[in-house]
């Protein structure tokens, strides 16, 4: 059974989650060292996420937009941007233990019983897909929600750098499907969409607790996929199927172009 793509509005999150969205960031990369302040169209890029992320948050009860930040300069140029953000430790191993660390510091009465971990390089993205990620999370035997869009670019198949999820659908024209497995590999065999994973997560704030309790599990390491250390723990993750879209990550000097492109085109 496959899933379509389908358009998700602000509607179809679930109304009383009060989601606080958690973008991590920190200095150190390999590639772009000091990435969530390069200048993208005269604004850094941290804030540039940050500000589609306020939009959205604006018209959904009870959001919040939180910047986790593991250098003092990020921590600085949010708040410049009169943001919200909180200085974690530099050293935590991943993002999702930013977010775990930010959500504990900035609310610990539990007030945000969901908890989004968005990525803080990716300053070009539909602000619908927040809607999306929060929309599986309306079957309460989900622990965590994610995204994924059907693969359009024949060269995205093979690719070790597509992470692929393989999914299960209820029915042929389901919007939503459980995630059975992630993988670099080309997955599954046989006639069929394949799945480009998007890598934004709506935790249940006790599954995001509990996953960063969790060591690495063998497929995580095995795969280099953090995820599948919640499935190898037997947590419930679905993902809802999204179009394309226009998206823009930055992990490169070519990615960080496109992206002062596309800004660029905006303003022209």
């Amino acid at each position: 059974m496959t899933a379509v793509s389908a358009t998700f509005s602000r509607t179809d999150a679930p109304a009383d989650l009060k989601p606080l969205l958690v973008i991590p960031a920190r200095m150190a990369a390999t590639r772009l060292p000091g990435k969530p302040l390069l200048d993208i169209a005269g604004k850094p890029m941290i804030v540039r996420v940050w500000e589609i992320a306020r939009d959205w948050a604006a018209s959904v009860p009870g959001a919040r937009v939180l910047v986790a930040a593991g250098d003092r300069e990020i921590v600085d140029a949010v708040t410049a941007a009169s943001g919200d953000a909180v200085l974690t430790d530099p050293d935590l191993p991943s993002g999702t233990d930013r977010c775990w660390a930010a959500a504990r510091t900035a609310d610990p009465e539990g007030n945000h019983q969901v908890i989004v971990n968005l990525q803080g390089d990716q300053p070009v993205f539909d602000a619908d897909i927040l809607s999306a990620v929060l929309a599986p999370l309306s079957e309460p035997a989900v622990d965590i929600a994610t995204l994924a869009s059907v693969i359009i670019d024949a060269q995205e198949r093979d690719n070790p750098n597509v992470v692929k999820l393989v999914p299960s659908f209820a029915a042929p024209d389901a919007q939503i499907g459980r995630a059975l497995y992630f993988t670099r590999a080309t997955a599954p065999t046989g006639d069929g969409p394949l799945y480009h994973h998007v890598g934004i997560y709506a935790f249940r704030r006790n599954a995001l607790e509990r996953f960063v309790s969790l060591p690495p599990s063998a497929l995580e390491i095995r795969e280099k996929l953090e995820q599948l250390r919640a499935l190898e723990d037997g947590m419930r993750m679905d993902a809802a199927i999204v179009p394309q879209g226009t998206r823009i990550g930055v992990d490169s000097p070519e990615d960080l172009e496109r992206a002062r492109a596309y800004f660029a085109h905006q303003s022209a």
